[in-house]
């Protein structure tokens, strides 16, 4: 696995850990269609959250949250209705988070997550 699959791989597994922590139950974790993949699908309550998840060693490039696009954030709201639609169940309450990890190969890991971004 490259290392950039795999800081990728570990910042969503930090995030996930954030929202469990939160009290909000994971329900879908790298979900794929013909449109593209959603990072992590949650409930918290009667809501259904999509999370795009952006991870980065450090800021030398820009912070993660700086890759979100309105481009991205028009496809996850896309992806969030194709999801809706796979899987039963009400989701009449949804919204789209993203979650930032900064998670250096030794040091403190942060985590900044910003609710409805969209």
């Amino acid at each position: 696995m490259a290392a950039k699959d795999a800081l990728g791989r570990r910042g969503e597994a930090i995030a996930a850990r954030h929202l469990e922590a939160r009290g909000l139950r994971i329900v879908d974790r790298n979900w794929r269609c013909g449109q593209g993949e959603i990072d992590l699908v949650a409930r918290d309550g009667a809501e259904t959250v999509f999370v795009e998840v952006k991870t980065r060693s450090g800021v030398g490039f820009g912070h993660p949250l700086e890759s979100i696009t309105v481009a991205k954030l028009a496809r996850l709201r896309r992806l969030a209705a194709a999801w809706c639609e796979a899987h039963a169940g009400s989701h009449d309450r949804i919204r789209i988070d993203a979650i930032a990890v900064i998670a250096p190969r030794s040091g403190q890991v942060t985590v900044e997550h910003l609710e409805r971004v969209f």
